[in-house]
């Protein structure tokens, strides 16, 4: 069995399965519970001055058959008094001392209010601190949330408040509801993070119901913009957590959370630069022990890669992402179909006769048979054909060998500017 112990910024867990800081870590219950069934660790949920919550919260996109593909919400930071959630969070560091108890924190943009925050979580033995600057709904109109991790000055600067009190790690959590979550990112670093987390819910309308008119979820006959998370966003948050990884001015630890449903979606995280990862919708849907199949799937997993440890998978992948300009141009790919396999569906004809390249053949056989065929001179790879058929297997996508050597975008463009200069038209125009 692989070790999946891992150490986040100085902050120890038995396995990088956590709970984000959501309505499954709202109570000393949850967080019990939920360490009995095997997670690493758990972030509390937002700690500050109590709110109100609104009845109704919750919505869920269902697609094609499959149940909370996209969660939407409009719940905010805890609704219960901060000493009775400091006594709870006691209780359960010291019932769960190996564990990794994280608190997540929101106040004013306020040098004192934070300093009086972080010294009260800290007295109650907490682990590490993560900051939530990414809630993008209610506490966003109250200058909070979203609206400081949307502005890297105040995110620098809330950050280095809450470092000139704290003893424990600080985390940042990042708001995806920006043009670069680098920007923010750096900010963080400046401001002394010794980690960061991403990403927050994305601003979203989960749906309108059509006959009665109301906003899905309504409170009242009156609706308003939550956060997006589950399935549905994992793409954005992992193409933002590779972004922050391969940034050098970031290189600090990274907690990946967003659409994360299993081990397979933790292994891609972590691949793509993340320490460990949180999860919160996959939980609310099936419950916590779904965890115990994201520990075998993963030691699995490493046996078969011969892994010693979980930690060797952190940012391998890193490196292979890049900017477009950098992708090969004279790459090629393409599309073969199994006639063995392929069950004469015809979507990939339909897909690429209307939508892509034209180069999917429907022929008749010596037999009378109807098959598809590929015209592979015209293929450009681009893939539609084989994510729109049914069949796994059906459709491969082949490398086809060719004489020109290597070229991007980037390349090109130097070799145009220097021949440009030589003023060497017969050559500019090969190029």
């Amino acid at each position: 069995m692989a070790d999946l112990r891992i150490n986040l910024a100085g902050i120890a867990s038995p396995n990088p399965f956590w709970l984000a800081s959501a309505p499954p870590t709202n109570t000393g219950y949850q967080v019990q519970r939920a360490f009995e069934a095997g997670w690493g660790g758990a972030v509390w949920k937002t700690l500050g001055d109590p709110i109100i919550n609104t009845s109704s919260r919750f919505a869920a996109i269902h697609f094609n058959g499959q149940r909370v593909a996209g969660f939407n919400n409009i719940e905010l930071i805890t609704d219960r008094p901060l000493e009775v959630n400091l006594k709870e969070i006691y209780e359960t560091k010291k019932r769960f001392p190996n564990h990794a108890i994280v608190v997540s924190l929101m106040v004013e943009p306020n040098r004192e209010k934070w300093h009086e925050i972080v010294k009260k979580v800290e007295a109650v033995g907490v682990d590490g601190l993560e900051l939530n600057f990414g809630c993008p709904h209610g506490m966003a109109e109250r200058g909070m949330g979203a609206a400081s991790g949307q502005q890297p000055d105040l995110v620098e600067a809330q950050t280095m408040w809450v470092k000139e009190a704290a003893t424990t790690p600080v985390i940042v959590k990042l708001t995806p509801n920006i043009t670069d979550i680098t920007s923010t990112a750096k900010a963080a670093v400046r401001g002394g993070a010794d980690a960061i987390s991403l990403i927050n819910t994305i601003n979203s309308l989960a749906g309108v119901d059509i006959d009665s008119w109301n906003t899905i979820p309504h409170v009242g006959g009156k609706g308003s913009h939550g956060g997006y998370c589950g399935p549905a966003v994992k793409p954005i948050a992992l193409h933002m957590v590779a972004d922050c990884a391969r940034n050098p001015e970031v290189g600090v630890p990274i907690s990946g959370i967003g659409g994360i449903s299993n081990w397979r979606d933790a292994v891609e995280f972590m691949l793509m630069g993340a320490t460990g990862v949180q999860v919160c919708t996959a939980a609310m849907h099936h419950g916590f022990r779904i965890v115990e199949d994201m520990i075998d799937g993963l030691n699995n997993y490493l046996d078969e890669k011969g892994l010693a440890s979980v930690t060797e998978l952190i940012g391998k992948s890193v490196p292979r992402y890049s900017d477009w300009g950098n992708l090969d141009l004279n790459y090629a790919v393409v599309a073969r179909i199994d006639t063995d396999t392929c069950i004469n569906c015809n979507k990939c004809h339909i897909a690429c006769e209307d939508t892509s390249h034209q180069c999917i053949d429907m022929l008749t056989g010596d037999q009378g048979q109807s098959y598809l065929q590929v015209r592979e001179e015209d293929c450009v790879g681009c893939n539609l054909c084989a994510i729109v058929c049914p069949v796994e297997g059906a459709i491969s996508m082949i490398e086809v060998s060719g004489t020109d050597a290597p070229m991007t975008w980037n390349e090109r463009q130097e070799a145009v500017a220097k021949l440009s200069e030589g003023k060497d038209t017969t050559k500019k125009e090969a190029v």
